[in-house]
């Protein structure tokens, strides 16, 4: 508790995110009931969450670069907390039948193979790799999409049956547009971190 007390404001909001996950995962264990416009409660709740977890995101990195306090252990829990957020909101969208399973299965894939491009460029001495534009459209559609898909009452691209409508016509539209566009950024964003450190495999 002490050490908590002696954080930054900046890491104080990433253990804030990291700690919202599992109470993401919870919600759905308990017994409410009831819905609001036809979407249950459980998962309004689970967006509110999400969608502070995910503000915090950008919060915490604007106040450590303000006041000056980007710290080793930002640099180290920042982007994990960001990636168990995600894949967890996507693993219980996919447990919903909300989006399909080879979405979280491609974006890990990617965090697997973009955090082992970056143990082999900091033994070999490089630079950390600045985002580029695919992996700021990659973090922006997913949150995005996913606050969207936690309320929606429909599964992944179920609107191009033409059986929606009005409102839940836009909101699966843009969710599944907005969620698909992510995994092709996610993509991108992977072959542009090899690309920009093809040196470091030379060897």
């Amino acid at each position: 508790m002490k050490g908590f007390l002696k954080m930054n404001l900046a890491n104080k909001l990433t253990i804030f995110r990291m700690i919202l996950v599992p109470l993401l995962v919870i919600v759905q264990f308990l017994p409410i009931c009831g819905d609001v416009y036809g979407v249950c409660i459980s998962f309004i709740i689970m967006d509110i969450i999400f969608i502070i977890a995910s503000l915090t995101d950008k919060l915490d990195g604007y106040i450590a670069r303000k006041r000056n306090e980007v710290t080793t252990f930002g640099k180290f829990l920042d982007p994990l907390a960001d990636k168990i957020l995600v894949l967890t909101a996507m693993i219980l969208l996919v447990e919903f039948d909300k989006i399909p399973g080879w979405i979280p299965i491609i974006v890990l894939a990617r965090e697997f193979l973009v955090s082992g491009f970056r143990l082999v460029a900091v033994e070999k001495g490089g630079k950390v790799i600045a985002a580029s534009f695919w992996g700021k459209l990659k973090t922006f559609t997913q949150m995005t999409a996913l606050a969207i898909v936690f309320v929606d009452v429909h599964s992944f691209f179920e609107f191009v049956n033409g059986d929606l409508s009005g409102f839940p016509l836009v909101i699966n539209a843009t969710g599944s547009v907005l969620l698909l566009i992510s995994v092709i950024a996610t993509v991108f964003s992977g072959i542009d971190y090899f690309r920009a450190g093809k040196d470091f495999f030379k060897d």
